[in-house]
């Protein structure tokens, strides 16, 4: 069922925080109020996937003014913010949600909004569409979007394995997207989330960067900043030499184990932090993980190790070793940043969900011409959102002249 709306108050503090993040949100507002004039959307029913936050909601409510009729689920069971949650089911919008959901829920939440019959999806880590392949392979869409870098792997390998019946806008894939939000976003959210759960100084720690694509390289400036000791472990020599030139120590996980005070694994695989490493961690390690799925730091292994467990603050576990050693992980093992604070600032996600519902509006304008594999938005729409995005942050761009046009046309440059 819905979300439950039963304390008023609950939902008035969302609406308060959807309000906040609003203000923040220029490049959606624009969206927003031309999809109120051209209703894009209508007659369309969207199920949407997505962390329930305040800045999700303001894509919610845009789509709604596009026309389209919505639905609305978790990504990550840690990811609702449940006085969010509240004040859209109270605005009209059905969410399917509650922070802190067993697999059970979860899963029968993705259920709930797929009951919709939705024309498109959008997801965040493809549980949405890999559910609706395997369960309703009757109930197609036009077609989806795809949040991040994760859910692309997913559907990547569906295209190529050929079970992808539908096509896929990657919105990661944007540089709107990935070069703001992955870095940005991630790079600040994923130590306010390690930092609220600790309160640690960062000054003077070793921190370990698992892995150095976007969101790593986000993290490992961030930490750096703080005044940490990065050391960066990365299986692509080429993003291993851009870590290294950096300043920062490049080096295997075996070895990083035994000096780290914080590790933050961003690589999207599977048990990076395992038993051997566990092992010989230092006494106080923390260990977080800024990956969608909680799979990344094998807490299996932790748990066949240690001799007992206690929740010693907020989002943070303290297992204890049998020589005496405590390791700490933070929200479980889940997606740090919204486990254990509120997500990416307003700012970056207003270009990620402009991107989203632009996305929403070209699959409806070109589903005929596209085949069921992965796309990226037109770069047309990318740069379309950079520049109101710059608009709104008081910057202004040049203007090339007819001659410099020209120029840097012919083959004749620099006669």
């Amino acid at each position: 069922m819905s979300h439950d709306i039963a304390d008023p108050g609950l939902a008035a503090d969302g609406a308060l925080r959807v309000e906040w993040a609003r203000r923040r949100m220029p490049v959606l507002a624009s969206i927003r109020e031309r999809f109120e004039k051209e209703t894009p959307l209508a007659g369309i029913r969207l199920g949407a996937c997505l962390h329930v936050t305040a800045e999700t909601a303001n894509l919610m409510e845009t789509l709604r003014a596009g026309g389209a009729e919505v639905a609305l689920c978790a990504s990550n069971p840690l990811s609702t913010q449940d006085d969010v949650a509240a004040a859209l089911v109270a605005s009209g919008i059905p969410v399917y949600a509650v922070r802190g959901e067993d697999a059970e829920s979860y899963y029968s939440h993705i259920r709930a909004v797929l009951d919709i019959e939705p024309h498109i999806t959008m997801d965040d880590g493809a549980d949405l569409v890999t559910t609706l392949l395997k369960e309703r392979p009757h109930q197609l869409p036009i077609g989806s979007t795809e949040e991040t870098t994760t859910g692309v792997i997913r559907l990547r390998a569906m295209a190529r394995a050929g079970v992808l019946r539908f096509p896929v806008v990657a919105v990661n894939d944007s540089a709107t997207k990935h070069l703001f939000d992955n870095h940005h976003g991630t790079g600040q959210s994923a130590l306010d989330g390690v930092i609220r759960s600790t309160n640690i100084l960062l000054a003077g720690k070793t921190v370990v960067v698992i892995g150095y694509g976007d969101c790593g390289i986000g993290v490992a400036a961030r930490a750096d900043g703080m005044g940490a000791r990065v050391i960066v472990v990365e299986v692509d020599p080429v993003r291993a030499l851009s870590a290294a030139m950096e300043g920062y120590q490049v080096t295997t996980v075996d070895e990083a184990a035994r000096v780290g005070d914080l590790f933050i694994t961003v690589t999207g695989d599977l048990h990076v932090l395992r038993g051997e490493h566990f092992d010989v961690m230092r006494d106080g390690a923390v260990l977080a993980n800024a990956g969608h799925f909680d799979v990344e730091i094998d807490l299996g292994d932790l748990e066949r190790r240690a001799t007992g467990k206690r929740r010693i603050r907020h989002e943070l576990d303290e297992w204890a070793m049998p020589d005496g050693r405590r390791l700490h992980v933070v929200a479980e093992g889940r997606l740090v940043n919204l486990g254990a604070a509120e997500g990416h600032p307003a700012e970056v996600m207003d270009m990620s969900f402009a991107n989203q519902a632009l996305a929403a509006e070209w699959l409806l304008a070109s589903a005929d011409e596209l085949e069921p594999q992965v796309y990226r938005l037109p770069e047309a729409l990318d740069a379309d959102v950079a520049a109101i995005a710059l608009e709104a942050m008081g910057g202004r761009l040049e203007r090339l002249t007819e001659e410099q046009k020209a120029y840097l046309a012919s083959w004749e440059m620099g006669t």
